[in-house]
């Protein structure tokens, strides 16, 4: 179970993309643990193909921007509390195409 801290998160949308590979890979799954835990004024809907089919599942946390890549149910109460309540990435879930890390070119 998550514990939210002191601050009231702010209004996101969690897309969980839904299509072929991603629903191989257990994102109904993600999707369900997603819609079980999130905070109010938080939505969490599944999504069509994000075009990220060798990552999946896909998250995709709206209007921040930012994309998780081959996420498990047990990672979801990481990213409420991290990046939901607490405004931090969780930064070994971020797809490296959208959020390269700037140690990993050298």
């Amino acid at each position: 179970m998550v514990e939210p801290n002191a601050s009231t998160p702010k209004r996101r949308y969690v897309l969980v993309c839904q299509y072929r590979s991603c629903a191989r890979n257990g994102s109904a799954e993600v999707l369900a643990a997603f819609q079980s835990t999130v905070p109010a004024g938080v939505f969490a809907g599944g999504s069509d193909c994000m075009g990220q089919c060798a990552s999946g599942p896909t998250v995709r946390v709206m209007p921040d921007g930012t994309w998780y890549c081959r996420v498990k149910p047990s990672h979801i109460p990481t990213i409420v509390q991290q990046h939901l309540y607490e405004d931090h990435l969780v930064e070994p879930l971020l797809h490296p195409r959208f959020h390269p890390r700037p140690d990993a070119y050298r």
